[in-house]
């Protein structure tokens, strides 16, 4: 068997990334500002690294985490569909995180 994965630097970008938005919600809950979508946001970085891996565990020989994801996409797949739709609420969130920090400055 043989897998291959994709590079250390991604999954150290990857990982932080969640680590640095669930930190980031955990602050926003702690100042009671956007409760609903700080929590949502922690969830969601606490969940979908561990759906992603989950789901990638049985992808097929010779294709990384990212083709594999690409290819389920592609085919309709409700964890990929789930994963994706995550991805774009936690970009969004920090979208108005760092919206609302800027405005709050000025």
């Amino acid at each position: 068997m043989y897998w291959e994965s994709l590079p250390g630097w991604f999954w150290a970008i990857y990982y932080l990334f969640f680590l640095i938005t669930a930190g980031t919600a955990a602050f926003c809950l702690a100042r009671k500002k956007n409760r609903r979508m700080s929590v949502a946001a922690m969830l969601l970085a606490l969940l979908l690294p561990v759906v992603s891996l989950w789901n990638s565990i049985g992808r097929a020989d010779g294709t990384d985490e990212f083709e594999h994801f690409v290819m389920e996409l592609l085919q309709g797949s409700l964890w990929a569909v789930f994963v994706l739709a995550g991805y774009v609420f936690l970009f969004a969130w920090w979208a108005m995180f760092l919206r609302n920090k800027k405005s709050s400055v000025q």
